[in-house]
């Protein structure tokens, strides 16, 4: 990078870029019936905007680094950029549905790049000892877009219109293509690669395609099609597997590969993309789960639902440069093994507060002990990700690490959406079991129901079906309640035990950058 440029304004510019694509990933969501409804198609249909937009996204992700590699690292981001905000547009004019899969999927596309890449130019435009307070930066960008898609979203869509979600991205993508083109330049090393050229990697490209592809349809429809009772999901999963297995084999193997695997034989980059990984299910699992608690249970609107994760965002716009510091000074497993103990405190402590009759202020503040160890986790894992490699595969690295997270939030999404469903099944059936006509206490409740129901006009037989309707409909949401606890359990072991394995990382020395990494 130039010297003459101010590495902050460098690193503000690239984390605009990227958090305009980050916001992309969720704001989306709590636009979907209003999107069916304008479009003339189903809810289960208009899922697929979400669908098409994730697999185009995890395809380019792993590849990023090669392409930059082919085609310059600036020259690819600006591109990403400005294909992102032309397909935005596209999709905001959209006439129908399929026209909407087909722009999400570009904008998906040109999405996929600005992740990887940004983080990449902060890396190589940051000496090593200083990377703690830029990544810091980025995590805000990475952690917060997500959680403020939704609140935005349902703004958006209530008081304007659904294609005003992605006309938003017009003016921030023509400033950041603007400010990107002025300031940003490529360094020697990817200069000369380009120079020496590159052979393209077809057999890999394609494994990719199938594995991934296949992967994010299969996390994305499981639970609605039941998972591997359906011959589709059956054989999305073989695909995935093939696909993915012959991908990771082959690029083991071959001289040139688009995705450098055999870094992972560095074992803290290996242990970074794993963490990245669970970093991923546990924090974008808690992220869909809160939101749709709220909504779905409790009766919130999607905005003040949305409001709840904002709240917590707060507390990360404070946390991450602290942590920044603190990574000059203090060892990252260290830091990490902090992170996951208060993920782990976080999620326990949400059993304990969960429930039916929650308010606002208690589900902010589990939604903040929730988020309350992300910064310890972020910044260090992706600073745990260089150590030991070579400058000139940054963009690889960033292009596996934020591949990996964004796998992992597809992953958690399906399993907690797959375990809640289960869970529900299994403490209804425990509930109805105690609710027979021989209780003392259900032909009670059915009394008063049915008293209070006759007081307000209904006949009698309308007031006992009143009643019992009302009482199965408290027992469906008493097993809800309690299978989203039973998760929370689940991901409070998940975290708990990833504490213990960040001791096994590597020591490193803060302050000396890669090179203060011990054997």
């Amino acid at each position: 990078m130039s010297s003459a440029r101010n590495p902050w304004l460098i690193a503000s510019v690239v984390a605009m870029a990227a958090f305009m694509e980050l916001l992309d990933t969720s704001i989306a969501n709590v636009a979907l019936p209003y999107m069916a409804g304008n479009l003339g198609v189903s809810n289960d249909e208009s899922t697929w905007v979400l669908t098409s937009y994730l697999v185009s996204n995890a395809i380019v992700l792993p590849i990023s680094g090669w392409i930059a590699g082919v085609v310059g690292r600036k020259r690819l981001f600006m591109a990403c950029i400005a294909f992102f905000t032309l397909s935005s547009m596209l999709c905001g004019i959209a006439p129908s549905l399929p026209f909407l899969l087909l722009f999400r999927v570009l904008q998906g596309l040109g999405g996929g790049g600005l992740q990887p890449i940004a983080q990449a130019i902060l890396a190589d435009t940051f000496p090593p000892e200083q990377r703690g307070l830029a990544f810091a930066l980025y995590g805000i960008t990475a952690v917060i877009a997500p959680a403020l898609g939704p609140t935005l979203g349902g703004w958006i869509t209530y008081n304007y219109s659904w294609r005003w979600i992605f006309f938003i991205n017009l003016p921030v993508g023509l400033l950041a293509l603007f400010l990107v083109m002025r300031l940003i330049q490529d360094p020697a090393y990817l200069k000369n690669a380009k120079q020496a050229g590159v052979k393209v990697d077809y057999i890999g490209i394609a494994c990719l395609v199938l594995g991934v592809g296949a992967l994010q349809i299969m996390l994305d429809r499981g639970q609605q099609d039941d998972w591997f009772s359906s011959h589709f999901i059956l054989a999305l999963a073989i695909l995935a597997s093939v696909g993915l297995i012959s991908l990771f084999v082959w690029e083991w193997i071959t001289r040139e590969p688009v995705i450098e695997v055999r870094l992972l034989k560095n074992f803290n980059f290996l242990s970074a993309n794993f963490m990245m990984f669970l970093l991923g299910v546990v924090y974008f699992s808690s992220l869909v789960m809160v939101p749709q608690f709220l909504q779905t249970l409790i009766g919130y609107t999607a905005e003040v639902a949305g409001f709840v994760l904002s709240i917590s965002a707060i507390l990360l716009l404070i946390e991450m440069p602290v942590v920044g510091q603190l990574a000059s000074k203090i060892q990252a497993r260290y830091l990490i093994a902090f992170g996951w103990l208060c993920m782990a405190l976080g999620m326990f402590y949400s059993t304990k507060e969960f429930g039916l009759f929650i308010d606002f202020w208690t589900a902010s503040r589990v939604r903040i002990a929730q988020v309350a160890g992300l910064g310890f986790l972020f910044v260090p894992i992706t600073l745990v990700s260089y150590v030991g490699i070579p400058q000139e595969k940054s963009n690889m690295v960033s292009g596996m690490v934020n591949f990996m997270r964004n796998i992992g939030s597809s992953v958690g999404t399906s399993m907690v959406t797959t375990v809640i469903a289960r869970r529900s099944q299994y403490h209804q059936t425990i509930l109805v079991g105690n609710v027979t006509p021989e209780s003392q206490t259900f032909i009670n409740t059915v009394n008063d129901l049915t008293n209070k129901l006759t007081q307000s006009g209904l006949s009698l037989d309308q007031a006992q079906m009143q009643a019992h309707a009302r009482i199965y409909q408290s027992t469906q949401n008493q097993a809800a309640a309690l299978a989203y606890i039973d998760t929370f359990w689940i991901l409070g072991v998940a975290a708990l035990t990833m504490c213990a394995v960040s001791f096994f990382l590597k020591k490193n020395e803060p302050g000396k950058g890669d090179a203060g990494a011990a054997a």
